[in-house]
C-alpha cells in the first residue's frame, strides 16, 4: 500500500505526529509511506524510520494556482491508495479529493465533505492522542502509544564525543534550551524566557550543584541570547547540535533538561529524559503527556516573564 500524510506544521508537530506514522507502519508493514511537510520541518525524519520520503510543501505561503497544481501533479503521479490529512482547511480537502485518492483520512468539519473518512476532532486532547485518532479511518484502533524516536547511531556518538570534549561525560549535565524559533517571535507567541531570569537560575544550580556543569544549546538563531548567558556565567558549556538527532542525542544524556514550549521539549518528551518546562499562553495538558518525568510550570496570567525564577528553581529542586 502507498499512504501518504500532509503535516503541516513545525517540527513539534511532525514530532507529536510520530505515534500516528508508527502506528500506520506496524499494521501495514509492507506499506510505503511518505509525507508533505513544510521546508522547515523536513529535518524531524531524520528520527523516525516509519517514512520513505518526505516531500516539501509551503502550506503557509500565499500559493498560486500553479503551487496547488504542481502539488496535486506529484500526489497524481504517485498513485497513493491512502492519505492522511492533519490540515482542515476546505482548500485541502478539495485538493485531496482532486487527487483521486480513494481513501481520505481527514478531521470532520470544514472540507470533510471532501473525505472519504472523516474523523472526529476532539481539541481537548494531548495533540499526539488526537493525531492518533486519525488512525480511525484506517481501521486502525491500537491504544496510543506515546512518542517515541530512534536517533542514528552516528549522532549518539557525535553526543558521546561532545560530552568527551566539553569534560562533562562523567559528571553529567543539566541542559538548557531557552531560544525560540523565529517564525514563533514574527507570530508574536510569547515562548521566550527572560535571560535575566535564567541567569538567576544558572547561578542558583551553580552554587548548590557546582559539580553538576550547565549547558546551554545554542540554535541558528541564538546568538545574542547565548552571548548574554555566557557574559554572566563564563563556566557554562555551549552545545551546538547540527540536527534534530544530534539534538536528541544530547538530550538523552542530560540529567535534568530545562526549557520553554518548543520542538525540543518534544524530543525531551520521546527519550524519557527529566524535563521542567515553562509555557506562557499555550496549554501543557495538549502538549505534554501526564508522566512523572515531566513538570510543567505554566504562566497563571499566560506571559513568560511572569514565571519567577524562584518557582522553577522550587519545581527544580522539589519544594
Amino acid at each position: 500500500m502507498r499512504i501518504l500524510a500532509l503535516v503541516p506544521g513545525g517540527i513539534g508537530d511532525q514530532i507529536l505526529f510520530f505515534p500516528t506514522l508508527d502506528d500506520l507502519k506496524k499494521f501495514y508493514p509492507e506499506s510505503q509511506i511518505d509525507v508533505i511537510v513544510e521546508p522547515r520541518s523536513k529535518g524531524a525524519y531524520r528520527v523516525s524510520q516509519s517514512v520513505r520520503d518526505v516531500l516539501t510543501y509551503d502550506f503557509k505561503d500565499a500559493n498560486s494556482l500553479a503551487d496547488w497544481g504542481n502539488l496535486l501533479g506529484i500526489m497524481r503521479d504517485r498513485e497513493y491508495e491512502a492519505v492522511i490529512s492533519l490540515g482542515q482547511r476546505w482548500t485541502v480537502g478539495l485538493l485531496l479529493w482532486l487527487t483521486g485518492i480513494p481513501k481520505r483520512v481527514g478531521y470532520g468539519g470544514n472540507g470533510s465533505i471532501f473525505l472519504s473518512d472523516p474523523i472526529p476532532l476532539k481539541t481537548e486532547q494531548y495533540a499526539a492522542q488526537m493525531y492518533h485518532d486519525l488512525l480511525q479511518g484506517m481501521k486502525i484502533t491500537t491504544p496510543f502509544p506515546g512518542i517515541s524516536i530512534n536517533v542514528p547511531k552516528m549522532d549518539i556518538e557525535w553526543a558521546e564525543a561532545e560530552q568527551q570534549r566539553l569534560g562533562i561525560a562523567e559528571s553529567g549535565y543539566i541542559l538548557i534550551h531557552g531560544g525560540s524559533s523565529q517564525l514563533a517571535q514574527v507570530k508574536g507567541i510569547d515562548k521566550i524566557y527572560p535571560t535575566n531570569y535564567w541567569q538567576e537560575i544558572i547561578a542558583d544550580v551553580q552554587e548548590k550543584q557546582p559539580n553538576l556543569p550547565v549547558v546551554i544549546v545554542k540554535g541558528p538563531e541564538d546568538a545574542v541570547w547565548v552571548n548574554e548567558i555566557k557574559e554572566f556565567a563564563p563556566d557554562v558549556k555551549v552545545v551546538m547540535p547540527g540536527d534534530i538527532g544530534k539534538l536528541a542525542a544530547m538530550i538523552a544524556a542530560a540529567n535534568l533538561m530545562l526549557c520553554t514550549d518548543s520542538a525540543p521539549m518534544h524530543l525531551a518528551v520521546a527519550v524519557g529524559t527529566y524535563t521542567l518546562a515553562l509555557f506562557g499562553p499555550t496549554e501543557p495538558k495538549k502538549l505534554l503527556p501526564n508522566s512523572d518525568r515531566i513538570v510543567a510550570i505554566k504562566s497563571s496570567t499566560g506571559k513568560m516573564a511572569d514565571i519567577s525564577p524562584q518557582e522553577v528553581l522550587q519545581k527544580m529542586w522539589g519544594g
